[in-house]
């Protein structure tokens, strides 16, 4: 028997994100808060492309540029290259087991990283310190358990993987 989709378990989880986005670290633990939205887009963009794609993206990362105060279309920029890179090799990730899928979303994570450096030495922004490259790490660790929870939230119910 098939179950339902939720419609609320994209806009919830978007919501979630930028709050998790906004909460306030301790200094020692602030480098590793993984890119929640990134995350979070990243499974959609995978399992529902029909419904999330560069536009939404795009819309997503502006109302984050906005919520966070960061430079207007900054995230928005580096959403949107992540995503055209998901749409691309959607239907090969698609079928990888959840670790490797981890490995591929630290990749993707990396890169946003890069793009986001690349911006500061652009802009003539400060130099990141070293700590901003462990956020990948945080994120390709934490992709098994956001899928899972939002593979849930979606469907409805607990999936075999």
């Amino acid at each position: 028997m098939m179950r339902g989709h939720s419609p609320w378990a994209l806009p919830l989880s978007v919501l979630a994100a930028l709050l998790l986005g906004l909460l306030p670290l301790p200094e020692l633990l602030a480098p590793l808060r993984p890119y929640w939205l990134a995350l979070v887009l990243a499974y959609w963009l995978i399992e529902t492309p029909d419904r999330v794609g560069l536009g939404f993206a795009f819309t997503v990362g502006l109302i984050s540029d906005l919520t966070f105060g960061s430079l207007l279309g900054e995230q928005a920029l580096r959403l949107v290259v992540m995503a055209f890179i998901l749409q691309r090799f959607r239907a090969r990730l698609r079928f990888f087991p959840l670790s490797q899928q981890a490995l591929a979303i630290g990749g993707l994570l990396l890169n946003d990283r890069i793009i986001a450096a690349g911006l500061h030495v652009v802009l003539g922004a400060p130099t990141l310190r070293i700590e901003f490259w462990l956020s990948p790490l945080t994120g390709m660790l934490l992709w098994a358990p956001v899928f899972l929870l939002l593979d849930a939230l979606r469907l409805g119910g607990w999936r075999g993987r």
